[in-house]
């Protein structure tokens, strides 16, 4: 007699949603989803050193590409997209004739093209409030999305840094709400930075050596202090510009604070000119191991490329804590959803007949 066909039980509505990313850099924001338990099934960034990052620590998906150009075929249950922040970043000139801001308008053509039923954009908050947003929100509006707005602290995820990031979510699946706080006190850039070693020979665990100037102004910087200080008692180490300007920039040459989240990491924060990034106690900036962990980013992870467009691909990122909060908000509003679909069946069926 032969063997009974096994029948495999179909997968719950949902059970492991697929996403893209497009801007999709070195992959933090996705490893947020995919630790969650979606699934990537493509990614594309014009960047080749950030795309061998993601494939190489997240999976083999992703591909080189300009992203206004959407391919045939890509199915996606969510699209996820970090478009340039640059020309929105108040760090920056906020320069509304940068061509970089128009790239986010790509995005509704792929979450046509994806069928995707959520879609999460990422950027800088002020991108929140732009015109460019607000194009983008009508754009997806009129494919039927209800669209709403985020902005979310990273430190409250459990990411050892003040980091704020502006969130628009686009969903046909049903409301998408926010984030909860993950812990009622904040990582400290200490528990990063000094309470986990560092593994031996880790090639990302380097800094750049500093000259001899830069030593002794780090030998001059006490703990918490920053360019106040050496203003204060090295003025022979400080140029004829610092002393025109004073105490402007005061996070400047400044140390981590190693009892607080650490300041906001820049792609530039391996330059102790840019930020709170030397180190809290040893006399160099933050070495590249570092700045990814404030930025959530595993060990294992060995980012792709020379130290600047390493520190660029950390600075770029979403904190992978924070992306995993985002992700679990989206598969609440697929569970939720999934439960309403199974109820309206329920009530549409008709009745069973009555045996005679």
């Amino acid at each position: 007699m032969p063997e009974r066909a096994r029948t495999r039980r179909a997968p719950p509505p949902f059970s492991r949603p697929t996403f893209v990313d497009v801007y999709c850099g070195a992959g933090l924001f996705s490893e947020g989803l995919r630790r969650e338990g979606l699934r990537p099934v493509f990614a594309v960034d014009v960047d080749p050193i950030a795309v061998k990052s993601y494939r190489r620590n997240v999976a083999r998906v992703a591909e080189v590409g300009d992203a206004r150009s959407v391919p045939d075929g890509v199915k996606a249950d969510v699209l996820i997209a970090g478009p340039p922040c640059q020309g929105f970043s108040t760090l920056g000139r906020q320069d509304p004739k940068d061509e970089r801001n128009l790239l986010s308008l790509a995005i509704p053509r792929w979450a046509a093209a994806c069928e995707s039923q959520v879609v999460v954009v990422e950027n800088v908050p002020s991108f929140i409030g732009s015109t460019v947003a607000a194009r983008l929100v009508h754009a997806l509006e009129s494919q039927g999305y209800a669209v709403r707005s985020q902005i979310l602290e990273a430190a409250h995820f459990g990411v050892a840094q003040h980091r704020r990031r502006g969130f628009l979510i686009a969903s046909k699946a049903g409301p998408v709400g926010t984030p909860a706080s993950a812990a009622r006190t904040p990582r400290t850039a200490g528990q990063d930075l000094l309470d986990r070693p560092f593994r031996s020979g880790d090639e990302m665990h380097v800094w750049p050596t500093p000259s001899a100037l830069a030593l002794e102004r780090f030998k001059s910087i006490p703990r918490g202090g920053d360019k106040r200080n050496l203003l204060a008692v090295r003025t022979d180490l400080c140029p004829p510009s610092w002393l025109r300007m004073g105490c402007q920039a005061t996070d400047v040459w400044g140390r981590v604070d190693p009892d607080q989240p650490a300041n906001t990491l820049r792609c530039t924060f391996q330059n102790a000119s840019k930020g709170r990034y030397v180190h809290p106690f040893e006399h160099r900036v933050l070495s590249l191991r570092e700045g990814a962990r404030l930025q959530g980013v595993p060990d294992r992870w060995i980012l792709c490329g020379k130290p600047y467009p390493v520190a660029r691909q950390i600075g770029n990122g979403v904190p992978v804590p924070m992306g995993r909060a985002v992700a679990r908000v989206v598969l609440e509003a697929f569970d939720a959803a999934s439960g309403s679909s199974r109820n309206s069946s329920r009530q549409r069926s008709p009745a069973r007949p009555t045996r005679v």
